[in-house]
C-alpha cells in the first residue's frame, strides 16, 4: 500500500503523488501519476503548467472536473473539459502549456483530474510528437448486467469496451466505478505491471485472504502473477467508490530522468537539455 504525498506543482496548484516519491520512485513504464485536486477554485485563482518542455515519454491528461487549455510548441491547441483525454507524445521535444480557459479564470470552480506519465520505449523516444485529444463522449463507458460497475475505458478492454486512443506500448487505463455489492473482475495480461489508485470511497482490492481495503488517495500494486483482477464493494458500503486500474507491459530498459526529459542514458538527457536551450524545441506561437 502506497500513500499519497501532496505537493506543489506547475504554477503553484496541489496535486497527490503517489510515485514517484522515496517508496516507489518508478513503476516501468510509468514515470508518475498526479491527482489533480478536488479543490474549490475561487474566481481569479486558477493556477496551471506555464511553457515547459517535454522529451522522450508521454503524458495522458484525464480531467474529471474544470476546464483545461493546451497549446505547444508544433502549433497545437485544444481545450479539456470533464470527461476528456489528452493522450501526447512528447517524442522528439516539444514546449506546452497546460492553462485554466478564461472562462473557468473568470467564474472558478472545481477542479479534478490526473495526470500519468508514460515512459516510451528507446526505438520511439525521438519520434514526432503526437496529441490525441479524445472527447469523453468518444471515449467507451460499460455498465456491469447488474448496474453495480462501470467502466470508462481510457486504453485497453473491459467488459467487451475498446478504447479508441492508440498507445506506443500495450497499456491499460480504466476509470473504475463501483456501487454497494459490486464486483468487477478484470483480466490483465499476465506480464504487466499494474496498480490501483482510489480516489473516491475505500474499495476492496483482490479476492480471499489476498483482499485488502485501499482508501482514496492510496495506490495498491498488484500482484501481476494472476490473469486477472477482482476489484468490489461491500454491499454495506456508505458510498461509491472510484478508482483508476492501469498497467502496462514493463519497458525493460535503463531510465535517466532529469525534470521534464527522460531517456536512456545521461548523454541523451544531456543533449535533450542542450536542445531546448538552443531553442530546438521552438516555442509556443502567440495567441490571436
Amino acid at each position: 500500500m502506497v500513500d499519497s504525498p501532496a505537493t506543489l506543482e506547475g504554477g503553484g496548484f496541489m496535486v497527490r503523488r503517489p510515485f514517484p516519491q522515496a517508496s516507489v520512485s518508478f513503476f516501468d513504464p510509468f514515470l508518475l501519476l498526479d491527482e489533480m485536486g478536488p479543490a474549490e477554485t475561487p474566481p481569479g485563482e486558477a493556477k496551471g503548467a506555464p511553457d515547459h518542455p517535454h522529451r522522450g515519454f508521454e503524458t495522458v491528461t484525464y480531467l474529471l472536473a474544470g476546464e483545461m487549455q493546451h497549446r505547444d510548441s508544433a502549433g497545437n491547441a485544444g481545450t479539456l473539459r470533464p470527461g476528456d483525454v489528452q493522450w501526447m507524445t512528447a517524442g522528439s521535444g516539444v514546449i506546452h502549456a497546460e492553462m485554466p480557459t478564461d472562462e473557468f479564470q473568470r467564474h472558478g470552480g472545481l477542479t479534478h483530474g490526473f495526470q500519468l506519465w508514460v515512459n516510451l520505449p528507446g526505438r520511439d523516444k525521438l519520434v514526432a510528437p503526437r496529441y490525441q485529444d479524445i472527447p469523453s463522449a468518444r471515449i467507451p463507458m460499460v455498465t456491469s448486467p447488474d448496474g453495480l460497475v462501470t467502466v470508462k475505458v481510457v486504453a485497453g478492454e473491459s467488459m467487451g469496451a475498446r478504447a479508441v486512443i492508440e498507445t506506443h506500448t500495450p497499456i491499460v487505463y480504466f476509470h473504475v466505478t463501483l456501487r454497494p455489492g459490486g464486483t468487477l473482475l478484470q483480466p490483465l495480461v499476465v506480464s504487466f505491471n499494474a496498480f490501483v489508485y482510489a480516489f473516491r470511497g475505500a474499495p476492496v482490492v483482490g479476492a480471499g485472504a489476498d483482499a485488502q481495503v485501499i482508501n482514496a488517495g492510496q495506490m495498491a500494486i498488484l500482484d501481476a502473477r494472476g490473469p486477472t483482477v477482482t476489484l468490489s464493494l461491500p454491499a454495506d458500503a456508505a458510498e461509491p467508490a472510484e478508482l483508476l486500474l492501469i498497467g502496462g507491459e514493463p519497458l525493460q530498459e535503463p531510465v535517466a530522468r532529469y525534470g521534464p526529459f527522460v531517456m536512456n542514458t545521461r548523454a541523451e538527457v544531456i543533449q535533450a537539455v542542450e536542445d531546448f536551450q538552443a531553442g530546438r524545441f521552438g516555442q509556443i506561437p502567440p495567441e490571436g
